[in-house]
């Protein structure tokens, strides 16, 4: 027979034995897996909601959408006054022109219209200014062959009919600004742009392009200058500054 002290100790030793960790069943292991790709979906189908706000097409608002920039063939014009005592050009007809003729020869290669009023009370001096205008034209470097001069009906009892330069040239516009088709406190709530917002913007940034081709492609570059290029290469071998002065 065992002692009291044997049945006490071997009683203590069962009670603080661990406990064998039961292993979960085909139930159990099934409910998990399920539970984490539900979970992975959830994850995945919040990621595709993210639209990128950096794109064009994604912002139905932007004002670069509702006033583009577009290549198109425009009529560019100059209109000439001239009253019915003049007799020759003045040097301020002459200047404007001569930078007509500069914008001509950087944007076109066709033909350049000089229309003369007919019928007016100005018919006779705007006939003789208009033979001028073309000489200055010839003198800038505009071929005559491409000078036509045509004559429209002008009011004898209106005012004084101008001579009207022009010649057709592809141009970057936008549309014309000034439209509002809706009231602006409709998007106060909404906190959308309103139609004509950037629309100035989008006309001066067009202006202002130089060739309209660079907004196709770029231009291709321009030769070295060898001689300011020795130049440089020996100001930088004497420690000196090699700016331009």
């Amino acid at each position: 027979m065992k002692s009291d002290l044997t049945r006490m100790a071997e009683s203590h030793h069962t009670m603080s034995a661990p406990a064998s960790h039961k292993q979960p069943g085909p139930a159990r292991r099934a409910a998990f897996v399920a539970a984490t790709m539900a979970m992975a979906a959830m994850l995945s189908a919040c990621g595709s909601l993210k639209t990128d706000g950096t794109q064009t097409n994604s912002i139905p608002d932007d004002y670069r959408t509702r006033h583009p920039i577009t290549l198109t063939e425009v009529e560019h014009t100059l209109d000439i006054p001239v009253a019915s005592g003049d007799r020759k050009m003045t040097i301020g007809m002459r200047d404007t022109v001569a930078g007509f003729s500069s914008d001509y020869r950087s944007s076109s290669s066709g033909a350049v219209q000089i229309m003369v009023p007919h019928g007016s009370a100005n018919a006779g001096a705007a006939a003789q200014l208009g033979r001028e205008a073309r000489s200055v034209l010839v003198q800038k470097g505009i071929p005559g062959k491409r000078i036509i001069m045509t004559s429209y009906q002008a009011d004898p009892r209106g005012d004084a009919a101008p001579i009207r330069l022009s010649y057709v040239a592809t141009t970057a516009i936008t549309n014309q600004c000034g439209n509002w088709p809706a009231d602006l406190t409709n998007n106060t709530l909404a906190n959308k742009n309103w139609d004509n917002f950037g629309c100035a913007t989008q006309n001066n940034l067009a202006a202002q392009i130089a060739s309209p081709t660079d907004l196709v492609a770029p231009r291709g570059m321009t030769p070295i200058d060898a001689a300011r290029r020795s130049t440089v290469i020996g100001l930088y071998r004497d420690g000196d500054d090699t700016s331009s002065n």
